[in-house]
């Protein structure tokens, strides 16, 4: 009888247990993280949530979008936290009272990807508008993100900026998708896109392509930090998502950052201080 009772005090201390640790599971703090389709598909995201969430406790959910949806989503309140690239839309999106400040985070850089055959002699290029207008002088296939993504805004300024006006033309292809499909659908018609450098090295199915231009200052591609502004929505998780901003250019963080790679090569590198 003593040993009967005996289980079922332990049965009882179990299950006390159980219910404690189930407890403090849900109640685990999380933010909603709104970000590019560059940060995810690159496998940036796989590398560093891991040690944020090891290190303090709080969840990343990522939503990922092209960057003008992802600040559309954070205008709505549903995200806690913006990282995303396009540094006008950044801009504007904190002055007008939806985040309540920016931070510089890391950046990389974008690339001209095309046929290895290269017919509109892309690598000869001396510069980026040069570049797209080779493009556009051989009518060769472009294929655009067509999403208002980070990405897909860069594209818009070198077209402008090679004095080219590309939509509604018989070569210039709009997907309206990801930087992965639109990769995809390069290689399956062997066109020229532009790339964010990180999704490009994590993509598989390259098939002929290959990077045809680089280097540019221009191509420069920075990503920002922001905190939706919790005035504006006051459900925001402010503390936390302040947390994970300052741990992004902590020390830490930017190791973190700098310690991804992909065969060797540094995809992301933090900003200056």
């Amino acid at each position: 009888m003593a040993h009967e009772l005996l289980k079922r005090i332990r049965v009882a201390v179990l299950g006390v247990v159980l219910a404690g640790a189930a407890q403090a599971a849900t109640a685990a703090e999380s933010i909603v993280l709104a970000s590019t389709t560059s940060t995810e598909q690159s496998g940036l995201f796989a590398h560093i949530l891991p040690i944020f969430e090891k290190t303090s406790g709080i969840s990343v959910k990522v939503v990922a979008l092209g960057t003008g949806q992802a600040l559309d989503v954070g205008r709505r309140g549903d995200a806690d936290a913006l990282l995303v690239h396009d540094r006008a839309a950044e801009d504007k999106f904190v002055a007008e009272g939806y985040g309540s400040y920016r931070r510089d985070v890391m950046y990389n850089d974008f690339v001209v990807v095309g046929p290895t055959a290269d017919p509109a002699a892309v690598r000869a290029s001396s510069d980026t508008s040069d570049a797209f207008r080779r493009i556009a002088g051989k009518a060769a296939t472009f294929i655009s993100r067509a999403d208002k993504s980070g990405t897909h805004a860069a594209e818009l300024r070198f077209w402008k900026a090679a004095a080219i006006e590309p939509v509604g033309q018989s070569w210039y292809k709009e997907a309206g998708t990801g930087m992965g499909p639109t990769l995809n659908m390069a290689a399956g018609v062997d066109a020229y896109t532009l790339s964010d450098r990180g999704t490009w090295a994590n993509f598989k199915n390259r098939q002929n392509l290959a990077i045809l231009y680089a280097g540019d200052p221009k191509l420069f591609n920075p990503y920002g930090a922001i905190l939706v502004n919790p005035d504006r929505h006051p459900h925001v998780k402010k503390a936390a998502a302040e947390r994970f901003i300052d741990w992004l250019t902590s020390d830490a963080g930017r190791e973190a950052i700098a310690s991804y790679r992909i065969g060797g090569e540094q995809l992301f590198f933090p900003s200056p201080r």
